[in-house]
C-alpha cells in the first residue's frame, strides 16, 4: 500500500485527488497539508512526521522551499503538480532532484503529454512554418500563459531553437518569422484547452487537447506516484512516465 501525503489537500484539485485516491485498491492517504487546517489536516509539511512513500503536490509555488526541504529531509519522493514558479523556485526544485525522486510536469495528463511528443516531431519535420499556440483556462486562473502552453512551445524548441517566444501579441507589430506566438484566454470555468497550429501558404497543421474532467490530472497525477516507487534521486517527467 502506497501511503501517500497531499499537499494543498483542500484546494479544488486536492480534493478531487483525495476522491480519486480513495478509490485505488493500493494507495492510502495518510495526511493533508493546508495553510487552512482544515479538516484536520496539517498546516506545514513539517508537522507529519508519520510513515509516508510519496507526497503529491497541489498547492501553490509559494510553498515550494518548505516543502522541498521537507521532503528532502525525509528522503521522500514528490510528485510536483503545482505550476506557476520563479526561475529560483525552479532551480530550489533542481536541486532537490539530486538527493530525492521528483516527478515535474507542467500538465499531469497523458494526453498532453502525447501531444508533446507529436508537436515536437511536427515541428522538426513540417520545415520553417508559423507556429501559434492558443490556450484558455478558467477565470480563476492566475498565470498566463499555461505551464502546458509553455511545455508545448518548449517542445516546439526541441526540434527549432532557433525561435523565441511572443507572449501575447499587441499593437503595430509585423510577426517575425522566427518567433512562436503564444496567446492566453481566460473565461468562465474552462478546465483547459491547447492548440498548436502549424501554419504555411498554403497548409495548416493543427493540434488540439481539451480537458473535460479535472479528474484527468489527478489520474496522471497518481500515475506518476506510482511510477516514482523505488526510482533513484532525479528530475522525472511524463515522457519517462510514458517510456516506462
Amino acid at each position: 500500500m502506497l501511503k501517500v501525503i497531499i499537499n494543498g489537500i483542500d484546494g479544488a484539485m486536492g480534493k478531487i485527488l483525495a476522491s480519486s485516491i480513495e478509490k485505488t485498491s493500493d494507495m492510502q492517504i495518510v495526511a493533508g497539508i493546508t495553510p487552512t487546517g482544515a479538516d484536520g489536516a496539517y498546516l506545514t509539511p513539517a508537522e507529519y512526521m508519520g510513515e509516508a512513500d510519496v507526497m503529491i503536490d497541489f498547492s501553490h509555488h509559494d510553498g515550494t522551499v518548505p516543502m522541498m526541504d521537507y521532503c528532502v529531509s525525509r528522503g521522500l519522493p514528490v510528485v510536483v503538480c503545482t505550476t506557476g514558479q520563479t526561475d529560483e523556485e525552479m532551480e530550489y526544485i533542481r536541486k532537490a532532484s539530486e538527493s530525492i525522486a521528483v516527478f515535474k510536469s507542467a500538465n499531469m495528463s497523458v494526453g498532453v503529454a502525447l501531444v508533446a511528443k507529436i508537436v515536437r516531431e511536427v515541428s522538426a519535420k513540417f520545415g520553417s512554418c508559423d507556429i501559434e499556440i492558443l490556450e484558455a483556462h478558467h477565470n480563476r486562473k492566475v498565470d498566463a500563459p499555461s505551464g502546458t502552453a509553455i511545455m508545448l512551445a518548449d517542445a516546439v524548441k526541441d526540434a527549432r531553437p532557433e525561435l523565441h517566444y511572443n507572449t501575447g501579441r499587441s499593437g503595430l507589430a509585423k510577426r517575425e518569422p522566427d518567433e512562436i506566438g503564444i496567446n492566453a484566454i481566460r473565461m468562465g470555468n474552462i478546465v483547459g484547452m491547447h492548440e498548436v497550429m502549424f501554419g504555411t501558404n498554403n497548409q495548416t497543421i493543427s493540434i488540439k487537447h481539451e480537458a473535460h474532467d479535472r479528474a484527468l490530472f489527478a489520474d496522471g497525477a497518481i500515475d506518476a506516484a506510482r511510477f516514482l516507487a523505488g526510482k533513484a534521486a532525479g528530475m522525472y517527467d511524463m515522457d519517462d512516465l510514458l517510456a516506462d
